[in-house]
C-alpha cells in the first residue's frame, strides 16, 4: 500500500514543463486500468444484459399469453361439451328405456377425453414455461460468460507485451536494489 500511495505522491515532484513520461510503477497503474475496465464493463454491459433479460421476458411472456389462449380454447371446449353433456342427458330421459347404458358410456368416455384434454394442455403449458426459462437463463450465462472473457482477453493482450514486461522487471528489481541497500 505504501507504494501506491509513494506513486501518487512522487507524481507531485515530476517536472511539469513540457515533459511526458510513463508510470512504471505496475501496482498504481493496474488499479487505475481495472478502474476504467470494470467501469467500461459496467457501464456498457448493463444496458445490453438488461435488454437481453428483457427480451427473453417477453418471449415467456408471449408463451405464457399463447398457453393461456390455447387453455381458453380448453375451457371453451369443455363449456361446449358441458352443454352437450345436458342435451346428451335430456335426450337419455326419453330413451332412458332403450339406450341408457350405452348413453352412459359415452358421456363418461366424453368427459375422460375432455379432461385428458385439459391435462395435456396443462402439461404442454408448464413444459414450455420451464423450457423457456432454462434456455433463457443458459443464454443470459453464455452471453455474460462470453462478454467478460472477451473483456480479459482485450485488457490482457493490450497491456502485456514484452518490453513493458521487461521494463516492470527492471523497475521492481530497481525497487528491491533500493530496499536492500
Amino acid at each position: 500500500m505504501k507504494n501506491v500511495t509513494d506513486s501518487f505522491v512522487s507524481l507531485g515532484h515530476w517536472p511539469s514543463a513540457g515533459s511526458f513520461g510513463f508510470n512504471t510503477d505496475i501496482l498504481a497503474t493496474n488499479l487505475i486500468n481495472l478502474s476504467v475496465v470494470l467501469g467500461v464493463l459496467v457501464f456498457f454491459g448493463k444496458g445490453v444484459l438488461s435488454d437481453l433479460l428483457d427480451n427473453r421476458k417477453q418471449r415467456i411472456l408471449n408463451t405464457i399469453r399463447n398457453s393461456e389462449e390455447l387453455r381458453g380454447g380448453a375451457i371453451e371446449q369443455l363449456e361446449k361439451a358441458r352443454t352437450r353433456l345436458r342435451k346428451v342427458e335430456m335426450e337419455a330421459d326419453q330413451f332412458r328405456v332403450n339406450g341408457y347404458s350405452e348413453i352412459e358410456r359415452e358421456r363418461i368416455n366424453f368427459i375422460n377425453s375432455t379432461s385428458k384434454t385439459l391435462k395435456q394442455l396443462e402439461n404442454y403449458k408448464n413444459e414450455t414455461i420451464h423450457f423457456e426459462q432454462q434456455r433463457a437463463i443458459n443464454q443470459v450465462r453464455q452471453r455474460v460468460f462470453q462478454q467478460a472473457l472477451q473483456g480479459a482477453l482485450g485488457t490482457l493482450s493490450s497491456c502485456l507485451n514484452n518490453e513493458f514486461h521487461l521494463r516492470t522487471i527492471r523497475a521492481n528489481i530497481g525497487m528491491l536494489g533500493a530496499i536492500t541497500d
